[in-house]
């Protein structure tokens, strides 16, 4: 008789996959215990949960950061050791601090009630302000006795690398340490590999009844219905003799430069209540994620994990956000060009001319551990540079900047037609040129978001297709420029070089079975002939022929793509469709955004509307009425609302600029700075607004009131107030 051997089966732990294929994978490892709330000024981050707390529940990535390093492991308030209950907790609707209201427990003595719930009410302020952390605890007595209890902060640091925080692991790391400054102050330390010291530096008001390198106890014999407060603040890499100033000076102080940042915005006022939070919502959003560089303001791309310069979010988010205040887009042109590549860096993916993909402050960056300091690995950041350009100037006929930008730009337009370019056939492709680079670098870098209709993943150089639409509209763009400079020939050549790359798009992408484009281009010249969204960005480029713009157009407005929330990213049936995927159908908004933009391109407003729509319910029922990073792409079901993305960032930049841009889409919004002119091109509103107010809408140094109104499908204006020469004009081409 045989003997039965048992089977041996290896498994290999999902995190080591991922570690070989995706190497900057974010883990989510099980649910947020309490829902977390973010602050943010400049270089400066905050994740809290909403107790106020910091690492005291697990599900969230905690702490309070500083270019790319964690500064603030744990913070933790408890009264006789125990937690107290939550009130509430609420952001500012400007999102300038927090505000968490809290009372005590039940607290007993062995058997004995010492004091009843509810009698101890706390109130936690906090906002951050130029690397610091500034909190106020108010306490007060609503017994009828005195209430003697102790309240402690409990704290402690890691100084993690973000890197670290997002789940990757290193074989060393340096040398912490913390000790007592005076009677209320801790002093947190840490030597890195880079050999950089890194300080937190912890001060209490008044001084605690006990102080350690890790807890600061104050014991407190409160009065009947009496109050005191506690300050602290949390420093962040600030010399000694640098003293925090007193709470509600820098309170102030911060709220007042918030206001201020928005001052030369359009305003917008609709009649409808809901749009107007959301609208609100993503003003104050991107206010926080706004940073003043030394370039001018620059909107980073999310948070927790995207607080930095990113080329390709910054780009999008300033053209997004072009009509209201084009000085985003100054700021973000400026800084970019000032980091553009010089050389050649193969672990930067750096080559002459391109543009920045992502730049990174923390130790694992500086130690190249990863490649991320100064990283070029975005195949589209660098003709989304001088797309973005060449319409600033239009937007606001600011020529005084181009002559500041051009050499950037000829750089850039160097390296699209040369090492953009490496076989030499008219598109612009990628490959990473180190393994601790990004496998995929358009916008959809997922490991596995650029594969062929049976799933295999496409290897070698790739050419994706929208990305040779921003080719085409860059080179278009550059050309007027070049005749703004003067430049006559050089505009000629730019508008040749962009005709045949139309001619030959149109041959090697168009998948005449499928009547959409494909994906992307493999290394062998083989087309992915999958459908996905990237074919609705092709809309917005305008490098698409009219015909065949209303196929793809038709295609993503079917339930295979459109969800009733919004467009999914890879339509159902394909091989690698996953609704709860980050690239593979899952619904982006400002995906969306562009799609609609490039809708109304081709005069398809009907689609816009159905666009703006589905994104505005879906904001309807959000958090704070606002729109995530992502989402994802399941159906819509009667009386239930969209289902959330795990680990996407809140707020995240182009997410923020999106109701915008769809306002901008149904609209038709156009500017013509020779003329003083602002067009409105066939536009349509949504059955959920029947008014629309704009004011303040400058074009130069002129602006303008407008209001506008729904009349089933036709849409009147009237100009409430002008300021200087401007006309306004609706232009009806269907």
């Amino acid at each position: 008789m045989a003997t039965k051997r048992a089977a041996q089966i290896t498994i290999t732990p999902l995190s080591d996959i991922l570690a070989v294929e995706s190497p900057f994978y974010i883990p989510m490892t099980g649910p947020s215990a309490r829902p977390r709330r973010t602050l943010k000024h400049d270089d400066t981050f905050v994740v809290l949960d909403s107790h106020g707390d910091i690492g005291a529940s697990a599900g969230g990535p905690d702490g309070l950061f500083n270019t790319d390093t964690r500064y603030l492991a744990r913070l933790e308030l408890v009264l006789n050791d125990m937690q107290p209950l939550l009130l509430g907790s609420n952001l500012r609707n400007d999102n300038s601090g927090l505000t968490v209201d809290l009372t005590n427990p039940d607290i007993y003595d062995g058997d004995r009630l010492v004091f009843r719930k509810d009698t101890i009410h706390i109130v936690r302020t906090i906002f951050l302000w130029r690397g610091i952390a500034y909190q106020r605890i108010g306490i007060q007595n609503h017994g009828e006795q005195t209430a003697s209890f102790d309240l402690s902060l409990l704290f402690d640091n890691d100084f993690a690398d973000l890197f670290e925080v997002r789940g990757e692991r290193r074989a060393r790391r340096g040398v912490g340490s913390g000790e007592l400054s005076g009677p209320a102050t801790v002093v947190l330390s840490y030597v890195g590999l880079d050999d950089i010291v890194r300080t937190s530096r912890l001060h209490f008001d008044p001084r605690p009844t006990r102080l350690a390198v890790n807890s600061a106890i104050y014991h407190l014999d409160l009065p009947p219905q009496q109050s005191t407060a506690i300050f602290l603040t949390v420093s962040c890499n600030t010399p000694a003799t640098e003293v925090p100033g007193p709470f509600f000076r820098g309170l102030l102080a911060h709220r007042r430069e918030m206001r201020r940042a928005w001052s030369g915005a359009t305003n917008i006022e609709t009649s409808n209540n809901i749009f107007n939070e959301v609208l609100c919502q993503s003003m104050a959003d991107l206010n926080i994620l706004m940073t003043q560089t030394p370039h001018g303001r620059y909107p980073y791309a999310g948070i927790p994990w995207y607080s930095t310069t990113f080329g390709r979010d910054g780009l999008i988010t300033a053209l997004q956000m072009l009509w209201i205040d084009p000085g985003i887009a100054r700021g973000v042109l400026r800084r970019l060009a000032a980091f553009q590549a010089q050389a050649v860096d193969p672990l930067a993916d750096a080559e002459p001319g391109k543009i920045l993909h992502e730049m990174r402050g923390g130790e694992m960056a500086a130690l190249r551990e990863v490649p991320f300091e100064r990283y070029y690995g975005s195949v589209d950041s660098t003709p989304l540079f001088v797309l973005l350009a060449g319409l600033y100037v239009e937007r606001t006929g600011d020529e005084s900047i181009l002559d500041e930008l051009w050499p950037a730009i000829e750089a850039a337009l160097g390296w699209i037609d040369g090492p953009g370019d490496p076989d030499g056939d008219g598109f612009v492709e990628y490959r990473c040129a180190s393994e601790q680079g990004l496998a995929n670098q358009g916008w959809k870098d997922s490991f596995d978001a650029i594969f062929h209709a049976d799933g295999t993943l496409a290897e070698g150089n790739i050419a994706l297709a929208e990305v040779q639409g921003y080719v085409f509209a860059a080179k278009r763009s550059a050309a007027r420029c070049a005749r703004a400079l003067g430049l006559t020939d050089r505009a000629r050549e730019l508008e040749r070089a962009a005709d045949r790359l139309a001619a030959r798009f149109e041959e090697a992408f168009w998948l005449p079975d499928l009547r959409t484009y494909a994906l992307a281009l493999d290394g062998k010249k083989r087309p992915c002939k999958v459908r996905t969204s990237n074919a609705g960005q092709l809309l917005f480029t305008g490098i698409v022929q009219e015909d065949r713009a209303r196929m793809v157009a038709a295609d993503l407005m079917r339930p295979a793509f459109f969800t009733g929330w919004g467009i999914r990213t890879v339509s159902i049936g394909e091989a690698r469709y996953n609704p709860m995927s980050y690239h593979n159908g899952s619904i982006w908004p400002h995906d969306n955004a562009l799609i609609a933009l490039g809708l109304a391109r081709y005069g398809l407003k009907h689609s816009v509307e159905h666009v703006f729509k589905g994104l505005f319910d879906a904001a309807s029922y959000m958090d704070l009425r606002r729109l995530p990073e992502l989402f994802c792409g399941f159906r819509r079901e009667p009386r239930r609302g969209p289902t959330l993305y795990p680990v996407a960032c809140l707020p995240q930049a182009w997410a923020s600029a999106t109701p915008f841009t769809l306002l901008e889409a149904a609209l038709g919004l156009e500017f013509d700075a020779a003329r003083n002119e602002i067009r409105l091109r066939n536009p349509r509103l949504p059955a959920f607004l029947n008014e629309v107010i704009l004011r303040g809408l400058h074009l130069g140094e002129s602006s303008v009131d407008l209001r506008l109104r729904r009349h089933d499908e036709d849409v009147s204006l009237e100009v409430l107030r002008t300021r200087g020469h401007i006309q306004v004009s609706i232009v009806m081409t269907r």
